[in-house]
Parts: structure tokens; C-alpha cells; sequence
């Protein structure tokens, strides 16, 4: 049986800097999200190894389990709070 190796993801380095942000930075909404999206990102990539454990001391450092990150998330994406935010950071005045 031949040894898996692990495979380096795409966006593994633009990931690694969001990661260190929400780390410096904290808990926010938009963070809370960003989370959720890479954690299902990595969920079953074969690497990525550091980043992964990563989010898991995110998620234990808030106090979170992937259950509640899921379901918060959801709550702010049906709200709309986080796209609402999202669109007023990528406003772009031409004017």
C-alpha cells in the first residue's frame, strides 16, 4: 500500500494570512464567517495540516464547537448582517 502524501492547497498561503488576522484580531462577525468558510475549506483536504489545527484553536479559543460555528453562521448569512457589511467595504466611489 503506498504511503499518502500530503498535497498543498491552492490557497493554503492566502489562507494562512487570513487565519493569522482573525487570530490577531478576534471574534468578529465577518471573522466568524470567514472561519466557517475555510473550516469547510480544509474539512477533508489531505494537508494543510497546521492551518487546520489552527481553526481548531480558533474555534476552542471562542469557545465554539463546529456544530455552533455552522449555525452561527448560518444565523448571520440569513440575516444578511455580514453581506450588508461586505458590500459597504466594497463600495467603490468613481465619482
Amino acid at each position: 500500500m503506498a504511503q499518502q502524501t500530503d498535497q498543498q492547497h491552492p490557497q493554503e498561503q492566502t489562507d494562512q494570512a487570513l487565519v493569522e488576522r482573525i487570530l490577531q484580531a478576534g471574534q468578529t462577525d465577518q471573522n466568524l464567517i470567514e472561519v466557517a468558510r475555510l473550516h469547510i475549506r480544509y474539512q477533508n483536504f489531505p494537508g494543510a495540516r497546521a492551518l487546520q489545527q489552527q481553526l481548531a484553536q480558533i474555534l476552542q479559543a471562542w469557545g465554539l464547537s463546529e456544530t455552533e460555528l455552522m449555525a452561527r453562521s448560518r444565523q448571520l448569512y440569513v440575516s444578511g448582517q455580514v453581506a450588508r457589511q461586505r458590500q459597504r467595504e466594497e463600495q467603490q466611489d468613481w465619482s
